[in-house]
């Protein structure tokens, strides 16, 4: 078992030994980020001025003294001087915004495509969103990832879509995890060979390639009913009719996956809080959830099913922080993390699964069951840290992050089972998490599948 936890590092795939020499840090900057990180900045030093004055408070009131407008808040001179820090660090940030703002034009040249996006700082853009994701939507914040559908690494555009000669009527789509992108579906083994199971089951199949890309901060169900309505214009706009689409998903993507089948199925009932994909065309013939009739099959990498460890080891945390009036405050760190993230801490799928509740609460899995889509092939791939011959509690701790039995659909819950045939199961042992995304066992098994 120690060795299970130690080693796994070594399981990880390695970066080959010719690495490219890394660029310097103003080759990923863009000028507009400055702008987004003023905001940022902004918001954290008001998040660190109410963790401040809460412990402040917590220590003044077991000396009796009262508290202000909140429990959290102070009064008199203590709360004035947090006040006026409020008050000067909106003042300040509006004006660094506003400043920013009118530079920009002056300082960002115009896109160019000779000048992409780096690797890097897609990925580290990727990580804050999956952080930080609903508070960078609700905030406006540039930085915030929007739901596009991308073909050979660009975002699909419905008013100029790819030639008909170059695309086909089966159309594989990857949708990546959480704090990812679409460009981590191709990696490059310790051998130098490209890894990119979308192009090997592309050619195999004899489909095209699309990937997702997607903020992975926001509630697993908004995306789910933004996925759909995307899908939907896919349909509308791709130059010949798909007749088949088979989907493979990673982690928190099949949780998006499994929620945006359940908005299609429900049109009638749209959810008031789902955001129409940037390139939504509102005047084209769209039938709602029209792709569900090509949908063939879906492949699930490491998806947590029935929830993550980690999330429910931050939910404790946030309990045990919350226990005591001086630790408090601090418990707001934890609640800093995204709605994506405590959505994976039960598998929340649906609107009903969080809406109306605090998500920071501890509170047993009450969540209403959502099976598999009828009619659909629906294959798991759950990766085990654990060698082929070990002992069934080894298998059981999982690839790190989820645990087998949730990769696999298992709960002590009939009613929450997932019926997975038993023929459409399979166990990667040795692999990571991450390793799932470039393990040549694992493209050998869905060629299998779906090939």
């Amino acid at each position: 078992m120690e060795n299970l936890v130690t080693d796994w590092p070594r399981l990880l795939p390695k970066s080959p030994r010719s690495a490219p020499k890394a660029q310097p840090l103003r080759a990923h900057l863009r000028a507009s980020d400055l702008r987004a990180a003023a905001q940022l900045a902004t918001s954290a030093t008001h998040n660190i001025t109410r963790i401040a004055e809460g412990v402040n408070q917590a220590v003044w009131s077991t000396l009796g003294a009262p508290s202000g407008a909140t429990p959290d808040q102070t009064r008199g001179i203590t709360g004035l001087v947090f006040n006026s820090i409020r008050s000067i660090t909106t003042l300040v940030g509006k004006g660094v915004d506003t400043a920013l703002a009118k530079l920009l034009p002056y300082i960002e040249p115009p896109s160019s495509p000779d000048s992409p996006p780096t690797a890097e700082r897609e990925a580290v853009l990727a990580a804050l969103n999956g952080v930080l994701g609903d508070h960078l939507a609700a905030s406006g914040n540039a930085l915030a990832t929007p739901m596009t559908l991308r073909y050979q690494g660009q975002p699909l555009d419905w008013q100029a879509m790819p030639p008909k000669r170059a695309v086909k009527g089966k159309v594989l789509l990857l949708i990546h995890g959480l704090c990812m992108n679409d460009l981590q579906w191709r990696s490059t083994q310790p051998t130098g060979e490209v890894m990119d199971h979308g192009a090997t089951l592309a050619a195999a199949m004899q489909a095209t390639p699309l990937y997702l890309r997607y903020n992975t901060g926001l509630h697993t169900s908004t995306n789910g009913h933004t996925l759909s309505a995307l899908l939907d214009q896919l349909m509308t706009h791709w130059r010949v009719p798909i007749t088949e689409l088979t989907i493979i998903v990673h982690s928190m993507g099949g949780l998006v996956t499994r929620s945006a089948v359940h908005a299609a199925q429900n049109q009638s009932a749209p959810n008031p809080h789902a955001k129409k994909p940037d390139s939504y065309q509102g005047n084209a013939q769209v039938n709602p959830g029209s792709w569900l009739t090509a949908l063939k099959s879906i492949v699930f990498l490491g998806t947590p099913h029935h929830g993550a460890p980690l999330e429910k080891a931050g939910n404790w945390i946030d309990i045990l922080l919350g226990s005591t009036p001086y630790s408090k405050p601090f418990a707001k760190l934890g609640q800093l993390r995204s709605a994506g993230i405590t959505d994976l801490r039960y598998g929340f799928t649906l609107d009903t699964h969080w809406q109306g509740k605090d998500r920071f609460r501890r509170s047993p899995d009450h969540r209403e069951p959502l099976p598999l889509p009828q009619g659909v092939a629906c294959y798991t791939i759950a990766g085990t840290l654990a060698a082929p011959r070990s002992t069934l509690s080894q298998r059981m701790l999982g690839d790190g992050l989820v645990t087998l039995p949730s990769a696999l659909g298992q709960h002590s819950n009939l009613g929450q089972q997932l019926a997975f045939d038993k023929s459409r199961q399979f166990i990667a042992y040795r692999t990571h998490h991450m390793h799932l995304l470039s393990s040549p066992v694992v493209s050998k098994q869905m060629l299998a599948w779906l090939a």
